[in-house]
């Protein structure tokens, strides 16, 4: 697989022209995304009953049309939210409409604010591990590997360069170098990604990849 195959628009239009391998790769890059705003949303209603069935319908507002007003020139987040976002006052309106309670208020702004900000974070982990597939996928060499399971046991795992040192008999000096290495090797691919979710010039998306690093920091 290159990495031109695993681009977010390849995707996003082989899924609104009816591409079931697309449509599956859509949804598993961003099922996770959709379904925290939903469960933030309705957390202590009884509309958690409805979240598969809302996370499904969201699929389907994008593969019946939606995902062909998607404009590569501007974020793709923003689109993603908006339809979230509508298909769950839709199902909220239903609901009214079908005379049963709520039993929170959705509609107040500082919630909206708040559940932009989960999906947010939600977003920015969709990205990273986008990240680490393009990082996966540009590796080269057996160095270039070790150095993907080096950060992985040190963002991941949470272990010490002088523990994974111990573990792989190598030495801590050149193991943190080895990392300072991953770690930029890791963000050129996150940059590769936002630019293609987050389109503009060269500083804007360095500035969008630090936002997004930082919301786990």
């Amino acid at each position: 697989m290159s990495i031109s195959e695993t681009t977010c628009w390849t995707v996003i239009r082989g899924a609104a022209a009816g591409g079931v391998d697309q449509r599956t790769e859509f949804a598993r890059r961003y099922e996770s995304v959709i379904r925290a705003y939903f469960c933030a949303r309705w957390r202590g209603s009884g509309l958690t009953r409805e979240l598969d069935d809302a996370v499904q319908d969201v699929f389907v507002e994008c593969f019946r049309g939606a995902l062909d007003r998607a404009d590569p020139d501007r974020p793709f987040r923003a689109f993603l939210y908006g339809i979230t976002r509508n298909v769950a006052r839709r199902i909220e309106h239903d609901r009214r409409r079908a005379g049963l309670r709520l039993e929170s208020g959705f509609e107040l702004p500082s919630v909206e604010r708040s559940l932009s900000e989960i999906f947010d974070e939600a977003w920015a982990r969709a990205l990273m591990r986008q990240a680490a597939v393009v990082q996966r996928l540009r590796a080269g060499d057996e160095r270039a590997k070790r150095r993907i399971r080096l950060l992985r046991l040190r963002i991941q795992e949470g272990l010490p360069i002088r523990r994974i040192a111990e573990r792989w008999d190598a030495d801590p000096v050149k193991l943190h170098r080895e990392y300072a290495l991953a770690r930029t090797e890791f963000r050129r691919a996150l940059e590769l990604v936002v630019a293609e979710h987050h389109p503009g010039p060269p500083g804007e998306i360095e500035r969008e990849c630090a936002r997004l690093v930082s919301l786990f920091s």
